[in-house]
């Protein structure tokens, strides 16, 4: 009796063993070049087309002082605070990646490689953002029925 109990834990002891070693553990928290956002975003583009009001019209479908004008309103809406573990994605930056999405409809998994943003916090960031212009634009742009 005693043998079969010794056994039994061994098995036990063994498929616990295996079980762990198959485990997919996730070894990054993020993809290198997701990393590096600062050096490689859509950011430092719409800082050169500031001096081509025409090409940042047509990459963003508004002027400038338009878009200063709407990040001023929406930044208390969609600021984040950095933590110890990541820098927050700048309210300049939820921005632009909405507006960018909206005037041209594409993919978030598109939009990954020309922000350098996860899909996954793009999914977020849009839909915030959206909802961020919309509350600060209805009271003056929007008809109440």
């Amino acid at each position: 009796m005693e043998e079969v109990l010794l056994w039994s834990i061994y098995a036990v002891w063994l498929a616990r063993k295996f079980r762990n070693r198959r485990k997919n553990r996730r070894t990054k928290w993020s993809r290198e070049w997701l990393l590096k956002r600062s050096d490689y975003s859509h950011i430092r583009l719409l800082n050169e087309l500031r001096s081509e009001p025409d090409d940042w019209r047509n990459y963003l479908r508004m002027d400038v002082e338009t878009y200063m004008y709407l990040l001023n309103l929406v930044t208390p809406y969609i600021q984040k605070q950095d933590t110890c573990m990541r820098k927050a994605i700048s309210p300049h930056e939820r921005l632009s990646a909405t507006l960018r999405f909206l005037a041209t409809g594409r993919s978030y998994k598109d939009m990954e490689y020309t922000t350098i943003m996860s899909k996954q916090a793009l999914s977020e960031i849009i839909p915030d953002t959206c909802e961020a212009i919309y509350k600060v634009l209805k009271k003056n742009y929007l008809k109440n029925k």
